[in-house]
Formats: structure tokens, C-alpha cells, sequence
């Protein structure tokens, strides 16, 4: 019986770590197909695009003669699986070639606007996150009555009005009529050069500066356009918000607080808002990876200088290395987030580990 006892315990630990490791090489193998699935769509799309690399580079007005050196160069003429091959060998590198519009290597030029991108969507989602779960917890409370019907008529516009739309009409009315805020651009030209870029984050640099004006324009020239894409995720994560509250208030957990006397606002913000923000959390990521990735409309209407506006002028300009660099950036961010809202809901639920 003691050698039993005895041997339990290591017996039992060397199993957990046995399934740690498999859980662990299911995941980097699932990372590693997503990711090359990532890498073939990427490069696949960018040789469907009809856009010419070799005229891209070498101009319109380019001999014949010149265009087939230039495919030499590019390796254009050698069989798409070499091509493949070759790109995927660069992007592992972290070379994803230059581009024709600046002559910067693409990565330098991501990691130059990809700041603004990320500023403009974290505001966006603190907006969304702020506004939303409050609003679709009361609508949830309220369930059948009237901030029921605002949480959900606020949700039907932000999913059924083109957020370019509501660009051009908030820069109509707010900066172009009422001059509550600043217009297009991340700040002023007369700050713009004056503000050291340490992060890149213009709130951030600016507040480190001491430059507190300028921090103030810059301010307002973000209020608009993240106040819009706070909007755009305010009706998402108010509406899942309001379907996991009303699925946790029905439960019975709830009714036992209740009839043990607890206060209503207890049972719902701290019980029922709890057990609701496990699900709720992926909710919160994958918004946050969609306004990372989908504020390409967002910043063409602001002129806003980030990672979306940098892809569209390099399709506009058949600049493809850009274009499929940015492309895999925001892939691999998406990915990531994904990952981490999987890591996070499986520490915070012990119902979804391995028994």
C-alpha cells in the first residue's frame, strides 16, 4: 500500500505534463498550417491580383526587353512552387522586400505606421469596451423594455451603416459645422515636427514631451474617428453582452442569490457579469483584432497615416510587396490575438481543460 501511495504522485504529475506536451505540439502544429495557410493565400492572391510586379517597377513605358530582366530579377519567371518556396524562406527572415512607392523595406515602413494603427484602434476599443458591456448588461436588466430597445437599435445602426459613411457625415457636422474637433490627420502640421517620435504613439510622445498643446491637438484630431470605430465595436460587444447576460441570469445560481436576498445590483455585476466575461473576453479580442485590421476605410476617410491607409495607396499604386507585407502583418495579428483569447479562456474556465 505505501509503494503505492509512493509512486502515485509522480506517476500522476509525469501524466499532467504528458498532456501539457500534446496540448502544447497540437497547438504549434495548428499555428504552424494556419500560418503557411496564411503565407499561400497571401502569396497566391498577390499572382492573381492582375497587377504586374515588373511594370510596377520598371514603368509603363518600359521596353520589353527591360520587363523580362526585371521578371528575371523578381524571379517572376521561375515555376509558382519556387516562388512559393523562396517568399516563404524571406518572410521567415523577416524580409518582405521593398517598396516601390518609398524604396523602404517594408518591414521599416509597417513598423512606422503601424503605430498610428494601433493607437487609433485601442481608443476605438476602449470606447467599445467602455460603452458596450454597461449598455448590454442594462439592456439585459431592462430585458423587453426601453434601454432594451436602445441597445438594440444601436447595435442594428452600427452594424447596418457604412462606418465611411458615418466618417464623412462626423467630419461634416463636427469639424466642418460645430469645430468640435480637429479634421483629417493624426495632428497639426505646426506640432508635427516639433514632437519627438519615441513611441510613435502621438499621445504617448507628445504627454512624454511636456508638449501638452500639442498633446491636445492630437487629441482632437483622434477623438472622431476612434469615437466611430468605438461605435462600430460598441454595437457588437453591447449585443453579445446582452445574449451572455440574459443566458446567466436564467441560471439557476442566479435565482439561489436572489433568494438568499442578495441586492440585484450585486447578482448581476459581480455573479452574473463574471461568469459572463470568459466568453465575453474572445468577444473583446476579436473586435480588437477587427479594428486592427479593418480600419483601412476608417483611415482613408481621416487621412489617418496608419498600417490600412499604407496598404490601400500600395494597391492603388500596384506596389505588391507592400501590399502582401501589410496583408500578412495583420494576419499574423489576428492569429495572435486568437491564440491569446484560446490561452485566456482556458485559464479563466476550468471547464474547457483536460480532465
Amino acid at each position: 500500500m505505501s509503494v503505492s501511495a509512493e509512486g502515485s504522485p509522480p506517476a500522476t504529475l509525469w501524466a499532467w505534463w504528458e498532456r501539457q506536451a500534446r496540448t502544447a505540439a497540437r497547438l504549434c502544429a495548428v499555428l504552424a498550417l494556419t500560418y503557411l495557410g496564411l503565407l499561400a493565400v497571401t502569396f497566391f492572391i498577390g499572382r492573381v491580383i492582375p497587377v504586374d510586379p515588373a511594370l510596377a517597377v520598371a514603368g509603363d513605358r518600359a521596353p520589353e526587353h527591360v520587363l523580362q530582366r526585371v521578371r528575371q530579377e523578381l524571379g517572376l519567371d521561375q515555376p509558382l512552387w519556387i516562388q512559393f518556396s523562396a517568399y516563404v524562406g524571406r518572410v521567415l527572415q523577416g524580409d518582405f522586400g521593398s517598396s516601390i512607392l518609398t524604396s523602404n523595406p517594408v518591414l521599416q515602413d509597417i513598423l512606422k505606421t503601424f503605430p498610428a494603427t494601433f493607437e487609433l484602434a485601442t481608443a476605438g476599443m476602449v470606447v467599445g469596451v467602455g460603452l458596450g458591456i454597461p449598455l448590454g448588461v442594462i439592456a439585459a436588466m431592462r430585458q423587453g423594455r426601453w434601454p432594451d430597445h436602445v441597445a438594440r437599435l444601436v447595435g442594428l445602426m452600427g452594424h447596418s451603416v457604412p462606418i465611411f459613411w458615418l466618417g464623412l457625415m462626423g467630419l461634416l457636422l463636427f469639424y466642418a459645422q460645430l469645430g468640435w474637433v480637429s479634421g483629417p490627420g493624426r495632428i497639426d502640421v505646426v506640432h508635427e515636427f516639433s514632437v519627438p517620435r519615441v513611441s510613435g504613439l502621438m499621445l504617448l510622445d507628445t504627454a512624454w514631451a511636456g508638449q501638452w498643446e500639442a498633446f491636445r491637438n492630437a487629441l482632437s484630431h483622434l477623438a472622431l474617428p476612434a469615437g466611430l470605430l468605438g461605435f462600430y465595436s460598441l454595437a457588437y460587444i453591447s449585443r453579445m453582452t446582452r445574449s451572455f447576460m440574459l443566458q446567466e441570469l436564467s441560471k439557476d445560481y442566479i435565482t439561489t442569490a436572489r433568494a438568499k436576498g442578495l441586492a440585484e445590483i450585486r447578482v448581476v455585476w459581480w455573479h452574473a457579469l463574471r461568469n459572463a466575461a470568459v466568453p465575453l473576453l474572445t468577444v473583446v479580442a476579436m473586435s480588437y483584432a477587427t479594428l486592427l485590421e479593418g480600419s483601412v476605410l476608417t483611415e482613408t476617410v481621416f487621412a489617418w497615416p496608419g498600417l490600412g491607409l499604407y496598404i490601400t495607396h500600395s494597391l492603388q499604386n500596384g506596389d505588391m510587396n507592400a501590399v502582401l507585407g501589410g496583408t500578412l502583418v495583420v494576419g499574423t495579428i489576428f492569429i495572435a490575438l486568437n491564440l491569446l483569447s484560446d490561452v485566456l479562456y482556458r485559464v479563466l474556465d476550468p471547464r474547457t481543460r483536460a480532465p
